[in-house]
């Protein structure tokens, strides 16, 4: 473990224990809930580092590019899709035997308003909540504490791609393991990216506008 000062040991542990109340003490969760999480790290984020809270988080200025964000990222969403569709979900099902329950998805088919509004929803607790939440902020503050080694790094990603997974517990045991894939690929693809958060904000958020997209057509 690295000499960290006593602000870089407490805050993130007192940020860490908010985020679990959130999660699982006795507040109603809400859609609003990765927005308020995310505000709370980016605050934690502006003292922890002297009042650059973003960067912290993997929001580089010169990563945000057209070719990065409105090319390199769709395509790298695409690929994950197709993958997700024809390889993690049959896997994942014929493992468990239990189909993902996508029930709460059915209002999508046909209804275009609907649709429209849930991919703004996505983006912002989804892709931006998410990916600040899971990637910029617990992945790194792993690497401040514990170093970037091969163990290091993969204990990372089973710890926070469980977690990932957990969270998405409405959608069964299945989806809670395709969802939990699926932030691992994330994950990685964040390492390999050298923490460039706002490409892994992209490629999440096109990967669920494609899945929405599906529902509105029902082909899932």
């Amino acid at each position: 473990m690295n000499n960290l000062s006593l602000k870089q040991n407490a805050l993130p542990l007192i940020t860490l224990v908010i985020i679990c109340f959130m999660y699982f003490g006795p507040v109603t969760r809400t859609i609003f809930e990765n927005i308020i999480i995310s505000i709370i790290i980016i605050i934690a984020n502006y003292i922890e580092y002297k009042g650059k809270p973003f960067s912290a988080l993997g929001f580089y200025r010169n990563r945000f590019t057209v070719k990065n964000i409105f090319v390199f990222a769709p395509l790298v969403a695409f690929g994950l899709f197709v993958f997700y569709v024809f390889v993690i979900v049959p896997g994942i099902e014929m493992l468990t035997g239990v189909p993902i329950d996508y029930s709460s998805m059915g209002q999508l088919k046909g209804n275009l308003l609907t649709t429209i509004s849930w991919v703004l929803i996505v983006w912002i607790t989804a892709a931006f909540g998410e990916e600040i939440i899971f990637r910029g902020y617990f992945m790194r503050q792993f690497v401040k504490f514990f170093g970037e080694s091969k163990i290091s790094l993969l204990i990372n990603i089973l710890i926070f791609s469980s977690f990932f997974g957990y969270m998405h517990m409405q959608q069964g045991i299945t989806g809670q393991i395709v969802a939990g894939s699926t932030g691992a690929l994330l994950s990685l693809i964040f390492y390999l990216r050298k923490y460039d958060l706002w490409f892994n904000v992209m490629v999440h958020g096109f990967f669920n506008t494609l899945g929405l997209l599906s529902f509105y057509y029902g082909l899932a």
